[in-house]
């Protein structure tokens, strides 16, 4: 620091006497070119002489940067030869920083610099000098410009202008390798002693690394550096000026250097043996097990790759790649089976994908590890000598008959006796049963092979002591049910035959076909014979054609529909099975009346007479309908009969909000009060206890004290008015009004007949003065139908 100081104390001294040196040779040079020209002037005074004014001619004037002393630097001194020292001369300065950073002495001439200048601010500053007369400021020489330079002293350290630095290099490079170039500038005069003279060492980074001390580029300084023994450096660089002399300033800054990763290691598998398990039971696909070599490398230098090597006969593994973890991935490839290979031995090999070739010398880039796989019993399902059987059976054979037999055994190594089971999903009907300890399969019906000729079933076979209801087997089992001639031949349809009047005898008129349910072989054949009991049948003759076909031909001649219009002829066809069996079947023949060319012109058969496109089935059918409607006709006329008065059943609805339709003429408009007229419709329920029309009694009341049976002439308005007290106080009944339908005039009556509609349509002179009598009720009727109006019988 103290030899920093003294350095600039010293530097600044020097630059003071520098200038003042500087300053009086000029003040001489241009004192003397004033002399000179004035005695040339002197040596020709009786001449007139035209001169033209010179100009200063100036030096430049150097101030040191950076002082700091109590007084103003003096940077120079301006004089004029026309100055004779009385004062009568003015200096005057102008130009850059005059008056603030520069002023004169505008009698002496000399220029200070009044504040501390920077070169790295402003290098050098342009100023103009002019003398002047004092009084009247007219210039006594021409202005003339001169220039103030900042003289560089070491005032500013290197910098580093991009810093901190990152930079990266392989590892295992060689020495020397160009790592970075670093750059330190320094603000200093580069023109101007060694200032900015620039020079790098290494502060931290020793021993890997090194820096070229005038260009400042690092390089490796040690071989074989191993990213995966150490990744990442910090190195310090150094910049100092002065060429790197005692007394320099200095900067620092700090590079990142970053190993990358070349492909120099192997794979290596952490050990050399694994081992491993897989369960009899698994099955294709399953994952066994996992291994992973391990290799230090980054990125695709790091990639493994895996294969099984020396791979066992059977190939029941197969190994992977996991894309993720890049671990191997052990599968199943084949089932395996503890029984029959209980261990595995493989070798799996890893090796890298990208090789460099600048580091093959070292050695094969791949390594081997050897992995035992063992097989673990597990408990099978049982396993059927054939996943399919094929038994047969005769029909018709007793319950009980032995159909065969399936097997099924235990492959583990405890052989646990089986049981079996038919699935009777496969024989609803249950036509077999099995035995559940040895499989035998037995029928437990006769079967008929007609009926069903082969039969499906699956049969389950299971452990007996498991529990495990899902370790089981399946086989299926087809029974063929085999024929036994049980079936006599017959007919292969419903021969019906028509013969002409005027067919000649020996015509063919019927070639018949049998058919036999029974299985026939191509050596069976049908014989066809009329039966014993027409063997003397003169109208017949029957041909068997060995093919299981038989011609009928006419025996004679001169049929007659009015004699004969009919014939059934029994035909006996049997087979040549063992036993042999047989069955007569009729031909129906009839006669029919045919023109000379054969054609039919009417017979009585049935289908001539029928109108062309109904059946006798479709006849009957139509028959069948209408009896039906009739019968529904007469029912439904009969409910009609027996229903004289309709209920009202609804339990739950409220018949005030109801609206009956009735047609008859009921009690008038006044008739709205609610009440049982159910003796006004039958007299003879009077007596005893009304049951209500509108709902169900849940029991029987006895007829209460008081009421009496009720003569014929009866008031009748006492008599509804106990009606109305009767239906008030019934306990069966709800409290909500009915209406109700009457349809009985009532009977014995001295009134007969109230109909307003008998009464405009008959002529009757019935006097019904009476209803005066029968209360407030009747009285529009009594005024309707009382003492006749005497202009009425005027009119009459």
């Amino acid at each position: 620091m103290w030899e920093g100081l003294g350095l600039q104390v010293f530097l600044m001294c020097l630059s003071v006497a520098v200038c003042s040196h500087a300053s009086a040779p000029f003040e001489h040079s241009h004192h003397r070119r004033l002399s000179m020209q004035r005695h040339r002037e002197r040596g020709k005074e009786g001449q007139v002489l035209h001169r033209s004014k010179r100009g200063w001619v100036w030096n430049q004037f150097f101030v040191i940067e950076e002082y700091t002393g109590p007084d103003p630097v003096l940077v120079g001194r301006l004089h004029s030869d026309v100055d004779a020292g009385d004062g009568t001369i003015k200096y005057i300065l102008s130009g850059e920083g005059a008056g603030t950073i520069f002023v004169i002495d505008d009698k002496t001439g000399n220029i200070h610099a009044t504040k501390t200048l920077d070169r790295e601010e402003q290098a050098q500053y342009t100023l103009t000098a002019q003398a002047v007369d004092r009084d009247t400021n007219k210039p006594l020489e021409p202005p003339s410009e001169f220039i103030v330079k900042v003289q560089d002293i070491n005032d500013n350290p290197p910098q580093f202008l991009y810093g901190p630095y990152h930079a990266t290099v392989p590892e295992n490079s060689n020495v020397g390798t160009s790592v970075i170039q670093v750059t330190a500038s320094d603000a200093d005069d580069p023109t101007y002693g060694n200032s900015a003279k620039l020079v790098y060492s290494i502060l931290e980074g020793q021993p890997y690394f090194s820096v070229e001390p005038q260009t400042g580029i690092i390089r490796t300084a040690l071989p074989n550096m191993d990213r995966e023994a150490r990744q990442e450096f910090n190195v310090v660089i150094q910049a100092k000026d002065m060429g790197g002399h005692m007394g320099g300033l200095s900067g620092t800054t700090k590079v990142t250097i970053t190993l990358t990763d070349v492909n120099d290691n192997p794979p290596k598998f952490p050990q050399s043996v694994y081992t491993m398990s897989v369960s009899e039971n698994a099955v294709p696909g399953e994952e066994v097990g996992r291994i992973k070599a391990k290799d230090p490398d980054l990125g695709e230098n790091g990639l493994v790759s895996y294969r099984l090597i020396d791979e066992d006969k059977f190939g029941n593994f197969e190994i992977t790649t996991d894309s993720q973890t890049r671990e191997a991935v052990l599968k199943l490839r084949k089932p395996v089976d503890y029984e029959t290979k209980r261990d595995y031995i493989l070798r799996v090999e890893a090796s890298n994908l990208h090789l460099d070739p600048r580091f093959m010398s070292n050695g094969p880039y791949k390594d081997t590890a050897t992995v035992k796989v063992k097989v673990e019993d597990a408990n099978e399902p049982p396993v059927f000598k054939h996943p399919n059987y094929i038994l047969e059976v005769e029909e018709n054979s007793p319950a009980g008959t032995v159909v065969g037999r399936v097997h099924a055994e235990d492959t583990d190594a405890a052989k646990v006796p089986i049981n079996y089971l038919i699935d009777r999903h496969t024989d609803l009907e249950k036509y077999f049963s099995i035995n559940s300890e040895d499989g035998i399969i037995r029928t437990t019906r006769p079967l008929d092979r007609e009926l069903m000729p082969w039969h499906n079933i699956s049969v389950t076979a299971f452990e007996t002591d498991s529990h495990d209801f899902e370790q089981k087997a399946k086989a299926h089992v087809a029974i063929k049910v085999k024929d036994v001639n049980d079936n006599a031949p017959e007919f292969a349809t419903q021969y019906e035959t028509f013969v002409c009047e005027n067919t000649p005898a020996g015509k063919l008129i019927q070639t018949i076909s049998a058919v036999d349910k029974d299985e026939m072989s191509i050596r069976q054949h049908l014989r066809f014979s009329i039966a014993p009991e027409a063997s003397n049948n003169q109208n017949f003759t029957l041909r068997n054609n060995r093919d299981n076909t038989a011609n009928i031909y006419l025996s004679r001649k001169g049929f007659s529909r009015q004699t004969q219009d009919l014939f059934l002829l029994p035909i006996e066809i049997s087979d040549n099975g063992n036993p042999s069996l047989s069955s007569t079947n009729t031909l129906t023949i009839r006669v029919c009346g045919c023109d000379s060319d054969g054609t039919v012109l009417s017979c009585n058969a049935e289908p001539h007479i029928l109108p062309a496109g109904l059946s006798t089935g479709a006849l009957i059918a139509i028959l069948a309908c209408i009896v039906i409607l009739l019968v529904i006709v007469v029912l439904f006329v009969a409910l009609r009969r027996q229903k004289k008065e309709p209920l009202i059943v609804f339990e739950e609805e409220d018949v005030r909000e109801n609206i009956i339709t009735y047609d008859d003429e009921g009690g008038g408009e006044e008739d709205t009060e609610a009440f049982d007229i159910a003796t006004l419709q039958n007299p003879d329920g009077a007596n005893g206890f009304l049951p209500r029309k509108d709902i169900k009694p849940e029991m029987q009341y006895p007829l209460r004290p008081g009421v009496r049976p009720v003569p014929n002439s009866v008031d009748v308005d006492d008599f509804i008015k106990t009606r109305i007290s009767d239906a008030d106080n019934d306990p069966t009944a709800p409290p909500y009004d009915s209406i109700q339908i009457y349809g009985y005039e009532g009977r014995g009556s001295i009134a007969g007949s109230l109909s307003s509609l008998e009464s405009a349509t008959t002529d009757s002179d019935l006097d019904y003065d009476y209803l005066q009598s029968w209360g407030p009720r009747f009285k529009k009727l009594a005024d309707l139908y009382g003492t006749k109006d005497p202009a009425d019988n005027d009119d009459s």
